[in-house]
């Protein structure tokens, strides 16, 4: 998280900002903005606003109060549907109910999540203290702590208002089908607009070997079970939003809007991170181990679904186009970091497949 610093945001004159371009303004006139509206709708007398880890879409900011406590604010962009954002605050505060590690939600003085403001559109929540992100750095016992909060997470959102778990056919949870329509449209637009980087170069020659490595993969996935549960899920459970202090899992943060996703493929999501099975030669052994926490903790998940996971991480993996369409789709979100995260999302998946029938021995010798 971000270091403290020296700036004083509520002493420089505010911005006037038309609605709709202020996340284009400088990050330290947003911070003019962000100190404007906490005392207004919050009630919070800020001393210093400093800009926060970046978000996928937001701009974020840490502020601290004159008690020295601080809060985690995120500006929204014009374009966000804050329906959506709000059910998403809210089904993380469900599961803060339920005993998940969720930073609270400081309502605004009406009550609302949401801090709708002419010049900027605002969440507040509870800043995490002393954590880190489990980017790549799962080990030893964070595995099984990971594992645990999954588990208790999926049992917890399991009795969530909008709806039960239900079973699908396995093939909605990867579908090689659409897969193989993604990746045409993809190959289709590249032709359109041939690549101009080298990343985008690289991103178009593994496109065609997704492509073609399709049938290898559909055999791959004739080996779920026949169907796997969906239920309501975190819904972004990526490792930048899973927060860790040593051996403990210190927060979940930035849900999505309730939706019924399988919560096998979410536990591979965060467990097999593609930074962690590349710095983690161990990683089967360290997969066993936060699977037989997830067990113990959510039991109602069924067995076969369980022995299914690294299966799950690989398929979507080899379906996935991310970040391979950025440098069409989003040329501008296209940095060193994204580079190289796809780079890696590409040898984990590699490596998820080579050694998957090893995984898969570990985790029915730990569950049978």
């Amino acid at each position: 998280m971000s270091a403290d610093s020296d700036t004083s945001g509520i002493r420089r004159p505010a911005v006037q900002a038309p609605r709709g371009a202020e996340l284009s303004l400088p990050p330290a006139a947003l911070s003019d903005v962000v100190a404007r509206i906490l005392p207004l709708f919050y009630r919070i007398i800020p001393t210093v606003v400093d800009e926060g880890p970046s978000g996928t879409a937001t701009r974020n900011y840490v502020a601290r109060d004159s008690d020295g406590g601080r809060w985690f604010v995120k500006a929204y962009p014009a374009s966000a549907d804050l329906d959506a954002e709000r059910q998403a605050l809210e089904l993380g505060q469900f599961a803060r109910l339920g005993g998940i590690p969720v930073p609270p939600v400081r309502p605004t003085l009406d009550g609302d999540l949401i801090a709708v403001d002419g010049e900027l559109t605002v969440s507040v929540a509870a800043y995490v203290e002393n954590a880190e992100t489990a980017e790549g750095v799962l080990f030893g016992g964070r595995w099984a702590a990971v594992g645990e909060t999954v588990g208790r997470l999926h049992r917890t959102l399991a009795r969530h208002p909008s709806g039960p778990p239900r079973r699908v056919p396995a093939r909605e949870v990867c579908d090689v089908k659409r897969a193989r329509q993604r990746l045409e449209r993809l190959l289709a637009s590249y032709t359109k607009r041939p690549p101009t980087s080298k990343f985008a170069d690289w991103a178009r020659e593994r496109a065609a070997q997704r492509l073609d490595a399709l049938p290898t993969v559909a055999a791959m996935l004739e080996g779920l079970p026949a169907s796997l549960t969906v239920q309501t899920v975190h819904g972004d459970l990526a490792s930048p939003n899973v927060l860790l202090r040593g051996e403990h899992v210190a927060a979940l943060i930035d849900f999505r809007p309730p939706i019924h996703r399988s919560p096998v493929w979410e536990l591979g999501r965060i467990v097999l991170d593609p930074r962690t099975v590349l710095a983690q030669p161990d990683w089967p052994t360290g997969l066993a181990s936060a699977i037989a926490a997830y067990q113990a903790a959510n039991p109602a998940l069924p067995t076969e679904e369980l022995l299914a996971v690294p299966r799950v991480a690989a398929g979507y993996l080899a379906c996935s186009v991310y970040p391979l369409s950025e440098p069409l789709d989003a040329p501008e979100a296209v940095t060193s970091e994204l580079e190289a995260y796809g780079r890696n999302r590409q040898a984990a998946m590699v490596e998820l497949r080579k050694r998957l029938t090893e995984a898969e021995e570990v985790l029915h010798d730990l569950l049978h």
